[in-house]
């Protein structure tokens, strides 16, 4: 692709859209602070003061491979990578691979993943559940799918919410706020359902990513209506008349992932990190309190 050198004239604002200069098509609501061109949350580089361009970052620290303090960073001060969508990508890979072995397996492997609060006769057989030890299924049930239309609306999430997310917080506090949603979603569940009701899906973590999006669009003043829509429809399908969704995972989620997101996005830039990864350790003793109580209350 070419690239306009910084300072030039920008194309999108010729035609009156606010598009990024290096990848066209996506809206851009922010401006680099040294050459004002608009840039996409993948393009954004936090600086001293605003967000800057890869081209600018480059042109200050020289070669652009200077120390660690002049390398690009994202929104939340993860770094700049060349495959954005890298985690993405494993996460919905992990969950299509855990779907087509369900497909070999049946039902012994939905009953060995799931989440279930306590042991229950299921399909014949006993069954024990996180109550009698088997913590593993808080996170094997964030990756199990069973019908086709579930796993293809939660990948779907994934992929569209997923990658500029990962794209502006970088891979590590993705993958956290990833999984601590999910960890939240499967908590809540079971805390709240029935202990002999089985729950799986990516839903809980799925909502965290929602619930991040309309953190990160509120602090790069983006037009909130979408992504608030979006959050509408699917509370009203989770809480739908005809029931057959664990909505406790859905609101456990989102609880989680918006509160992470505040943390990795408004954290102050010299406590940046004690900040996001305190956020993240709180969320995820709440998890394991919630969890701990619950079994004690069943055991």
């Amino acid at each position: 692709m070419d690239q306009q050198p910084p300072g030039g004239p920008d194309p999108s604002a010729a035609e009156g859209a606010l598009g990024c200069y290096r990848h066209p098509g996506r809206e851009a609501n922010v401006r680099c602070t040294r050459c004002e061109r608009p840039i996409c949350p993948e393009c954004m580089v936090d600086a001293s003061v605003g967000f800057q361009c890869p081209d600018c970052v480059r042109q200050g620290s020289g070669t652009g491979h200077g120390p660690a303090a002049n390398r690009p960073r994202t929104v939340a001060g993860g770094s700049i990578t060349t495959d954005p969508r890298l985690v993405t990508k494993v996460l919905l890979g992990l969950n299509v691979v855990v779907y087509l072995a369900v497909l070999v397996k049946g039902d012994a492997l939905v009953e060995e993943l799931m989440l279930l609060g306590r042991a229950t006769t299921h399909f014949g057989g006993p069954l024990e559940g996180v109550a009698e030890g088997q913590w593993y299924r808080l996170v094997t049930s964030m990756f199990l799918h069973q019908e086709m239309w579930h796993i293809l609306f939660n990948m779907l999430g994934l992929w569209w919410l997923g990658g500029p997310l990962e794209a502006a917080l970088g891979r590590a506090r993705y993958l956290a706020l990833y999984l601590i949603s999910g960890l939240a979603g499967g908590a809540l569940t079971y805390w709240l359902s029935a202990p002999v009701q089985g729950s799986l899906g990516a839903s809980g973590a799925i909502f965290g990513l929602l619930g991040a999006t309309a953190v990160l669009m509120r602090r790069l003043n983006y037009d909130m209506r979408p992504v608030l829509v979006l959050l509408a429809v699917n509370l009203v399908i989770t809480f739908n008349p005809w029931g057959g969704i664990a909505w406790q995972a859905h609101v456990g989620g989102l609880i989680a992932g918006t509160l992470i997101a505040i943390g990795m996005v408004h954290a102050p830039r010299e406590r940046r990190d004690l900040v996001q990864y305190g956020t993240c350790a709180l969320v995820l003793a709440a998890v394991v309190f919630v969890v701990v109580a619950r079994t004690a209350a069943l055991t």
